[in-house]
């Protein structure tokens, strides 16, 4: 059984599910379709050719699925899909995508902060956690697990790997590694394996130090980034995380971020 407040407009088009509860002056578009038991609180905003998966909260004034901001797009009915178990909180803004080849896509188990911005194209993994006014510009991807402090801004086609901690107030305009940490704006630095976030997430401290082993290649190393991925291509008995580190930085199209802190 649904539950709509008298004061929302919901499009008779929509599409929702058992146990969706749809809050004061809240705004569903024709083409929305939301799963069991989600939750759309007052005055938040959903539109465009939008799928909400099942137990998701959309907190006050968020704005889910309105036209993306690429002056390249022209009205195509392009798509924004998010998951399950996601707290999407005030004025956060999620856009589809600008091209119908690829949807904006949010996982499940995410935290999206106030005033938090996902633009067209991105793709959010599963568990992230953005914080207040984090800001992703088109084509971000953001791997699961990953946190990114609040005030950060992201460049277009940036990837941030799983389990990467980027510090608040950052500006990223290269891919983050996976299981780093980091922090700055005007020139973002990693300093090092983020041992203390692995080991609350349940890491044994011999992938830790397998890790910090791998790091040590890419940024302790004199070698360049090509010598350092054929030298930990040449490495024996990779565990499957360092082999995911390195296999993050072969894909690499923006390149990796190599400023090490001091």
């Amino acid at each position: 059984m649904k539950n709509i407040h008298p004061t929302a407009i919901v499009h008779p088009d929509a599409l929702l599910a058992d146990g969706v509860v749809i809050g004061p002056y809240a705004i569903i578009g024709k083409n929305v379709n939301i799963g069991e038991n989600t939750e759309v609180m007052a005055h938040a905003i959903v539109e465009g050719f939008t799928t909400i998966g099942k137990n998701n909260k959309i907190y006050p004034s968020a704005s889910i699925g309105l036209p993306c901001q690429d002056l390249k797009y022209k009205g195509e009915p392009t798509k924004l899909i998010i998951g399950d178990n996601n707290h999407l909180r005030e004025f956060c803004t999620l856009h589809p995508s600008a091209t119908t080849d690829e949807d904006t896509l949010v996982g499940n188990n995410n935290l999206i902060m106030a005033y938090a911005h996902i633009a067209h194209n991105c793709q959010i993994g599963n568990n992230v956690i953005l914080s207040n006014a984090v800001q992703l510009a088109g084509h971000v991807h953001v791997h699961d697990f990953a946190i990114i402090g609040g005030v950060t801004a992201v460049h277009q086609f940036v990837r941030v790997g799983t389990h990467a901690f980027v510090g608040g107030a950052s500006g990223l305009r290269k891919d983050i590694p996976p299981f780093t940490r980091g922090q700055g704006m005007d020139r973002y630095r990693i300093a090092g394996i983020n041992s203390v976030g692995l080991l609350r997430k349940g890491f044994s401290q011999e992938t830790i130090e397998a890790l910090v082993s791998i790091f040590k290649v890419f940024y302790l190393s004199k070698m360049n980034i090509t010598q350092a991925i054929n030298f930990a291509d040449s490495m024996t008995d990779l565990i499957d995380e360092q082999k995911i580190f390195i296999d993050f930085c072969k894909q690499s199209t923006r390149g990796i971020n190599r400023n090490k802190a001091d």
